[in-house]
């Protein structure tokens, strides 16, 4: 394997899925304290979410509670209640070729402007016959971590 030209620096956001966002929203924001930041709907993505946020700067987590638009369509964002997980990476063009090459399998829709407004791609769950590799049962979203964010984690790596 060649050595790897991209870095994972930390963890974006966590996505949680539900058939309603009010009972997510009372536990996370009404019993955590978690802030509601923004909101995003995409009828091609199925989805209606709460953008919400702990911690600052680099280091804020993005915590998603999503509903479906219609619990019948696909993606089915309530099916799995944690539904992904989203890690910082400092060069996503690159990662999304190096891991392509070695076989990672991404799920469709390539790399375009995630809810956050940040570049992002999804990998697939599970691998196949052509990309073997896969997220052996976790959705993985690979987030472009703005210039900030890159110069933050190489600070703190020393």
């Amino acid at each position: 394997m060649s050595q790897r030209p991209f870095k994972i620096l930390g963890v974006q956001q966590i996505a949680i899925g539900g058939p309603s966002k009010e009972k997510l929203k009372t536990f996370w924001v009404d019993m955590l304290g978690l802030e509601v930041t923004g909101n995003f709907v995409s009828e091609r993505e199925n989805v209606d979410e709460d953008i919400c946020a702990m911690g600052k700067g680099p280091f804020k987590v993005e915590v998603d509670l999503m509903q479906p638009l219609d619990p019948e369509k696909k993606p089915a964002v309530h099916a799995t209640p944690l539904n992904h997980i989203g890690l910082w990476v400092d060069d996503l063009p690159v990662a999304v070729e190096w891991l392509t090459a070695q076989g990672v399998r991404f799920a469709p829709g390539g790399i375009r402007r995630g809810a956050a407004g940040y570049d992002i791609t999804f990998l697939h769950p599970k691998g196949n016959e052509e990309f073997p590799i896969g997220g052996e049962g976790v959705l993985v979203e690979l987030v472009q971590a703005p210039p900030e964010v890159v110069e933050a984690f190489a600070r703190l790596a020393g």
